[in-house]
């Protein structure tokens, strides 16, 4: 049986449901690689220069873990998922980074996927992919529209169960029991929004088990997926109106959603040296700003930032997002 590997960062989070589905169809074994951890971070960065992001230094430490276990390794790059919003530069050139930093990596399936170059020329595109598996082009498409499907449902219960991606997969894939959702009084706890990437808030790792951390403190927490695209796309239109950058509903979107939305306060989690992230969240911030009703803070993480600081920050931020609270609502313990 091939085996197709796929990297645990970057996009794996977004998609990993969708692209398990299209290759078990096609018959292929796939292999993930496990959760971040310091090793793996060091093995990714000491391959590029400095100055790379830290999402495709852990991506790259990825690889290396995987790239003695598979046949092949899926990279794709993602141009353009709507009409005139693109892409980050890291995610067009991840493959052909690949190719030069890890010269022992097993052959690379980079399909590429731009909307903007039509619907005919992605079909095709899934066929090449599919043709290394199989010359039959009805089971390819079969396993095509089940991927779909699955991305569909994958998303759909993440709104409805407010699960991040690695809750969501634990359910899909573990046997984990999802949740049931419970109705909390306003005041119970401290309900907070956390918006940023999945690459980043999903790594608990490269995140220092931000998600944890905030729950451990008694709070609610929301990310961006457990939003619907409507929801996403309304705090996207109220905030900037069209967007530019693929993915900015997961910082820009979310952020204005759930800054008319009532949380109590907003955390934007960011890369060092991300330009479209700067971008982003600058813009949230200044919508924050602008409507004075919600705390908003910005934390910045690369592979030196000490977690004491962002424990620091945190717990102050979390005191003044209650005191806040009491304030407005005298009768909230």
């Amino acid at each position: 049986m091939v085996r197709v590997g796929i990297p645990r960062g970057m996009l794996y989070y977004q998609y990993y449901p969708m692209w398990q589905s299209f290759f078990h169809g096609l018959g292929a074994e796939v292999v993930v690689s496990g959760e971040t951890n310091h090793t793996i971070l060091t093995k990714g960065s000491a391959r590029v220069i400095p100055d790379t992001c830290l999402p495709v230094k852990a991506f790259l430490g990825h690889v290396l873990t995987i790239a003695d276990k598979c046949d092949y390794l899926f990279i794709p790059t993602v141009r353009s998922i709507q009409p005139k919003v693109y892409n980050c530069s890291k995610f067009l050139g991840l493959a052909d980074t690949t190719r030069m930093v890890i010269p022992e990596a097993p052959p690379i399936l980079d399909i590429e996927i731009d909307l903007n170059k039509g619907q005919r020329r992605l079909y095709g595109d899934i066929y090449r992919l599919g043709q290394h598996f199989t010359s039959n082009p009805l089971k390819i498409r079969r396993a095509a529209l089940a991927a779909y499907e699955s991305h569909l449902h994958y998303r759909r219960l993440m709104a409805e169960l407010r699960q991040t991606p690695a809750e969501m997969m634990a359910i899909l894939f573990e046997g984990k029991k999802a949740p049931s959702p419970v109705p909390e009084p306003a005041c119970a706890r401290t309900v907070v929004a956390l918006v940023g990437h999945p690459y980043l808030i999903g790594d608990r790792h490269l995140s220092h088990r931000l998600l944890e951390r905030l729950r451990t403190a008694d709070c609610t927490v929301l990310t961006p997926e457990m939003l619907t695209g409507a929801q996403l796309k309304q705090g996207l239109a109220e905030s900037i109106g069209q967007g530019y950058w693929t993915y900015e509903d997961e910082v820009v979107g979310a952020a204005g959603y759930y800054l008319r939305s009532g949380v109590d306060g907003i955390i934007s989690l960011q890369a060092f040296g991300c330009g479209p992230d700067s971008l982003m969240t600058d813009t949230a911030q200044r919508q924050a700003k602008k409507l004075g009703t919600t705390p908003f803070m910005s934390l910045v993480v690369d592979e030196h930032s000490a977690e004491s600081g962002l424990v620091t920050r945190l717990e102050a931020f979390l005191d003044m997002v209650r005191f806040r609270k009491r304030a407005r609502q005298p009768l909230c313990p």
